[in-house]
């Protein structure tokens, strides 16, 4: 029986189908991506969501994100649902060593973070991008401190650098198991930060500066990829190691809708859009024993579909008893099949409280459906230039009624909250960052350049989840541990459930702490703190949550 497949899953941050040469871009060189598109079967009419967290839970899980608790990027509504079962666990399940490099952006606390979700290794910053409040302060791109395991890491050169160099140390770990390696560089999100070496050629062509480092950094992951494939070749692990390349989303910076200017592959719409262009990605499988080099599959696919093809094209085995929302396309990528069934695809952009019809496409065919109003034919206009609702009623009340089934299927899925357990052994203590709010008051400071200036006074609270009854100390700052800045208060507050305390503070601490007694179960906690400079009373952006008990025991 032939030995299974290594899979190595390399998913890029906010890269879109036109920020690569071989879709037609006429100033940025990726040499190494265009030659793995020679080089793989490509699903070229493909859709994920149109911004980070719901494209990787889709992708990780074969099912709608929402499903499992994610519909946004913040507001606590990026939280994988513990209950998923990822692409990690099957792998895992089926004898892999299985590693994650890079960007997660699906929870950073136990048991959310990537060591327990079917990860044996996990090397990652913490939050949607190096430089957020959860990651570790001060971060920017060179020589960061990330978390391997959970536990903080000092790490040496630039962060794409970093995560191909872990993710080339874990392949080359001798073991007699196959490895799944999910390599997801917190490249190309802003800040668009890169040696200058890479965007000076851009730069020189009189690119802005800004999509010029954008360009830089997707210049770099390519170099990346061609290191990547050159060990994999000596190695000796080359044709029987399948690769995949694709993005969670439409293009950030490769283009800009309002002039125009840059290159989007004729599509309307970027990061954010539900227009094309905020959704349709590359997709490329690179398996050079098993898979047609060349072969390009025009039907309609989505980040649903591909945990089933992974199932069907590793020959994985699978008995984790749920239903996928997508189908497998290994007869597509096999050139075993041309035929897909009519379906209708649901892509979707949802705030903290869902609402019918908000920033939704609905995909089947040729057809795309917009908001449930705007329809557009993009076999005859891909830059969907020409609604064409008023011409076609009969498709657009039948996309309507799809995407009205789906919206009653997802009620369920839409009233649950996923909470951040505190007190577990797992994890004590544990770190709770404004990132995770849910939002009462303001506009959530979630970058930590943000959180000294008075515009992003805001307040929230966290869902958590009281693993066990007990005593615990919470800890309110306006910066974390290692940044450990005064907190310029004179006064904090703590809400836990229905139960309230407070206390005078000192302007000089960096930190304040109540010590109190919480009993088990689901609850929210709000942490607020008044500034002696006169600004309002905003939330503590940081708050450590210790049960003491067993720490009290030893004493």
């Amino acid at each position: 029986m032939p030995r299974s497949p290594n899979v190595i899953f390399v998913i890029t941050d906010d890269q879109g189908y036109g920020d690569i040469g071989c879709h037609g871009n006429p100033v940025l060189k990726t040499p190494n991506l265009d030659r793995m598109a020679s080089e793989s079967a490509q699903l070229d009419n493909h859709h994920h969501d149109p911004l980070c967290s719901p494209s990787r839970a889709a992708l990780l899980t074969g099912q709608y994100a929402c499903r499992n608790g994610v519909w946004h990027v913040i507001h606590g509504r990026h939280l994988l649902h513990p209950a998923a079962t990822t692409m990690a666990d099957i792998f895992a399940e089926n004898a892999y060593r299985t590693g994650m490099f890079g960007k997660w952006h699906l929870g950073d606390n136990f048991p959310l973070a990537p060591q327990y979700r079917g990860f044996d290794e996990a090397l990652c910053h913490r939050g949607g991008g190096v430089g957020e409040l959860p990651d570790f302060w001060g971060n920017d791109y060179f020589d960061d401190v990330y978390f391997q395991n959970g536990e903080p890491h000092q790490c040496e050169g630039y962060c794409t650098d970093v995560f191909f160099e872990a993710a080339l140390k874990f392949i080359e770990a001798r073991s007699e198991a196959p490895f799944f390696v999910y390599l997801a560089p917190n490249a190309m999100h802003a800040p668009h930060i890169v040696p200058d070496i890479y965007a000076a050629p851009y730069l020189d062509q009189g690119i802005p500066a800004e999509r010029a480092r954008f360009y830089g950094m997707i210049s770099n992951f390519d170099e990346n990829m061609g290191a990547l494939f050159a060990r994999l070749r000596a190695l000796g692990i080359d044709e029987d190691t399948l690769v995949i390349f694709t993005a969670d989303h439409g293009t950030a910076a490769g283009y800009n809708p309002a002039t125009g200017d840059g290159f989007n592959a004729g599509l309307r719409g970027k990061k954010g859009s539900v227009y094309d262009g905020g959704h349709q990605v590359n997709f490329f499988f690179r398996w050079k024993s098993r898979l047609p080099a060349g072969r390009k599959a025009s039907q309609l696919s989505a980040h649903i579909d591909i945990l089933p093809t992974l199932i069907d094209i590793c020959d994985l085995s699978f008995d984790c008893g749920i239903e996928f929302d997508g189908v497998s396309l290994a007869g597509l990528l096999s050139a075993d099949a041309d035929d897909m069934p009519e379906r209708s695809i649901v892509i979707q952009l949802q705030p903290n409280q869902p609402r019918k019809w908000h920033q939704t496409a609905v995909l089947n065919g040729r057809w795309r459906l917009v908001n449930g109003a705007e329809l557009y034919d993009v076999e005859r206009d891909r830059a969907q230039a020409h609604d064409v609702a008023a011409d076609c009623p009969q498709v657009l009340s039948a996309l309507r009624r799809d995407y009205d089934a789906f919206w009653d299927d997802m009620q369920d899925s839409f009233a649950q909250v996923v909470s951040i357990p505190v007190g577990a052994e797992r994890e004590n203590p544990v770190l709770l960052s404004a990132r995770d709010w849910h939002p009462t008051a303001g506009r959530v400071p979630w970058k930590q350049g943000w959180i000294d200036d008075p515009a992003f006074d805001a307040n929230g609270f966290w869902m958590i989840d009281v693993a066990r009854a007990g005593r615990y100390r919470v800890e309110l700052r306006t910066h974390p541990r290692e940044a450990d800045q005064p907190m310029k208060a004179n006064r904090a507050r703590l809400i836990i459930g229905d139960k309230r305390w407070a206390s005078d503070v000192c302007a000089d601490d960096s930190s304040f702490s109540f010590e109190v007694e919480l009993d088990a179960g689901p609850t929210t906690l709000s942490a607020l703190i008044s500034e002696a400079r006169g600004r309002r009373e905003r939330g503590a952006y940081y708050v450590y949550v210790t049960h003491l008990d067993k720490i009290l025991e030893q004493f």
